[in-house]
């Protein structure tokens, strides 16, 4: 594991200290400091960009050979860190604690440590891993006309307010879809000059805002119909079980949101958060590889294989199998016996 120590507190002073421990190279563009890196410790490009108030924010895209140890050393200001993950995960601790917390895709994550305490993440390997971080230095936030902070719920107020009896702190929320797609818009932005900056900075408002109103819904226990609770992301992980258990008979969308006490359209959403599949694709991906274990390793027909994982025609099955793995049944059973 490469560990770094982050000593800095601008953005570009933090991708400068990245850079030296990742052999890689900063630019400065439009106010925008972009890290890029391609060598044996892996590739990726890490961009920070500061705002009025205190703010600023860090992208992070990286595929890497080995885990990488982040640690943000004491700081003389309170933070607070709005954390996004759009792929990948995390690992975090705050200070000399020993518990690590795990930081999971789409989650909406709240972290702000004690004054003078540092902040580790860690950047696991062979992974892709995208993480939008907004860092806001709270004191210089309470500048700010019009920051409206009194509107906050109690636990956040306290964060904006440096309550040492509130630090640290750490909220792992609901999973938000609409987050999601507000953040990939903010990847995709292609603009340039004062037209990037200022629809970076626009769509940074817009991210933060959201981040705020998910903490705000869980805390007076309100979902979104785009927002997913620990318990119902439990629940779609059960269905997975239920559907292995099941899957030589016709398995519909409405018996699991049955089975799962939802609503289809929200079944088909937590698929896709959680699997980037439909619940149909999630079910038609199962018995594909069911049916390539039967053909590698028993005596199976492909009829009674067929049966075997709920389909009705052979013919069907052949088309999929072949769509899946870009080879007949038949030609991979003979295949693959041969290695056996």
């Amino acid at each position: 594991m490469r560990t770094i120590q982050i000593n800095a507190e601008k953005g570009g002073d933090v991708l400068k200290s990245m850079a030296l421990a990742l052999n890689g190279t900063v630019i400065e563009k439009w106010g925008e400091h972009i890290l890029e890196f391609d060598n044996e410790f892996g590739k990726g490009v890490i961009k920070s960009i500061s705002f009025d108030w205190g703010v600023t924010l860090f992208d992070y895209d990286l595929d890497l050979n080995e885990d990488m140890k982040l640690v943000v050393n004491e700081s003389d200001k309170f933070t607070i860190e709005f954390v996004f993950i759009s792929q990948g995960s995390l690992k975090f601790s705050s200070g000399m604690s020993n518990e690590w917390l795990n930081l999971e895709r789409y989650q909406n994550i709240i972290v702000s440590p004690k004054l003078g305490e540092s902040q580790t993440y860690i950047f696991p390997s062979n992974a892709n891993v995208k993480v939008n971080l907004i860092r806001i230095i709270t004191k210089e936030y309470q500048k700010k006309k019009n920051h409206n902070l009194s509107y906050l719920n109690e636990q956040l107020l306290s964060i904006f307010k440096e309550v040492p009896t509130q630090l640290p702190y750490s909220h792992l929320g609901n999973y938000n879809l609409s987050i999601a797609d507000e953040v990939q818009k903010l990847h995709s932005n292609d603009q340039e000059g004062m037209t990037r900056t200022l629809s970076l900075e626009g769509r940074l408002n817009l991210i933060l805002a959201m981040q705020i109103l998910e903490h705000q819904n869980l805390v007076t226990q309100q979902v979104m119909p785009d927002s997913f609770s620990h318990e119902e992301i439990k629940r779609i992980h059960q269905l997975t079980k239920y559907i292995a258990e099941n899957i030589e008979g016709q398995i519909t969308v409405s018996q699991l949101a049955k089975e799962a006490g939802m609503n289809p359209k929200k079944l088909q959403t937590g698929f896709n958060l959680l699997f980037s599949k439909s619940v149909n694709g999630y079910v038609r991906q199962l018995k594909l590889e069911l049916a390539r274990d039967y053909l590698k390793n028993s005596d199976l027909t492909i009829s009674e294989i067929v049966f075997k994982i709920g389909l009705k025609s052979r013919s069907y099955f052949s088309k999929i199998f072949y769509e899946k793995y870009g080879i007949l049944p038949n030609a991979y059973r003979q295949k693959v016996s041969k290695f056996i």
